[in-house]
């Protein structure tokens, strides 16, 4: 059989990389509504395409917005009202939103060394804000 063409089976089909090339799109947005804004951001970083479907998806970054506006409705409603996309309005809120509940719940009611405070995120609060957390600890 010298010199007849050799048949040369076809490639395979490459599977999907990750749950994201093989689901729809609606589908991928919502697994990743089930993440945190830091776990949101931690999963933007994991690949390109997964940035992608993160950083466009408004839906997602409201979902988001909307548990951070549970904690920081004033500063939420007001980005918003400044004309800030969802996605920046978590992001300049979400740390605040943490603290503010930490302190809101009493979780810093009775530190008693420094060390209980290693590895927490501090952010700036507006006097309102320290208006509400000093009321709640005056409740206490």
């Amino acid at each position: 059989m010298e010199g007849s063409p050799t048949l040369m089976a076809a490639p395979p089909e490459r599977p999907p990389l990750n749950f994201v090339e093989a689901l729809p799109l609606e589908m991928s947005v919502r697994i990743f509504s089930q993440l945190d804004a830091d776990s949101l951001c931690r999963a933007s970083q994991t690949c390109r395409l997964w940035h992608a479907v993160i950083q466009q998806s408004e839906q997602l970054w409201r979902g988001q917005g909307l548990v951070v506006r549970a904690v920081c409705q004033r500063e939420v409603d007001r980005d918003r009202s400044h004309g800030h996309s969802w996605k920046v309005t978590v992001v300049r809120n979400y740390a605040r939103s943490r603290l503010k509940a930490d302190w809101l719940t009493g979780r810093y009611s009775h530190v008693r060394s420094v060390a209980e405070l290693r590895g927490r995120r501090m952010t700036p609060l507006d006097a309102e804000t320290w208006g509400e957390i000093l009321q709640a600890e005056l409740d206490r």
